[in-house]
């Protein structure tokens, strides 16, 4: 835990013991999780203590929501050395609609795009569909 303990506070976290257990649950998943999914592992955990967390987590850098098009919020681990004060990680991300999981693909970048004059972006979201590399094998 101190490497997760090391990584809450570089990112301004206090790093309680639901905290500690959040990080490592996410960082075990391959895909993006819902609330409902963190639930799930969590079972002992009231639902407004895991939704802080994983605000207070979005807050400062350490996970990003991705909106798949599913109608529910998914989240995953930003790359590490994404923080506080850096630019936000814009990646691609995969949902198969075979599995229904939605993938980050952190290794291709979404490109700087130009907007006209008077246009700011808030936020960007990109997302691929289709069928993913297990699915596929299938």
């Amino acid at each position: 835990m101190d490497e997760i303990e090391k990584v809450l506070k570089t990112h301004e976290v206090r790093p309680t013991a639901i905290r500690l257990l959040m990080y490592k649950f996410l960082k075990e998943r391959n895909s993006a999780v819902t609330l409902n999914d963190i639930e799930s592992g969590f079972d002992k955990s009231e639902r407004t203590t895991l939704y802080r967390t994983i605000k207070t987590f979005e807050k400062n850098g350490l996970v990003h929501q991705i909106d798949d098009g599913t109608g529910v919020a998914k989240y995953a681990l930003d790359e590490p050395e994404v923080g506080i004060g850096n630019s936000q990680d814009l990646h691609l991300h995969f949902h198969c609609t075979n599995c229904n999981e939605t993938i980050c693909l952190t290794d291709h970048k979404i490109p700087h795009i130009s907007l006209p004059k008077g246009f700011v972006t808030q936020d960007m979201n990109l997302v691929l569909k289709g069928i993913c590399d297990k699915c596929n094998e299938s």
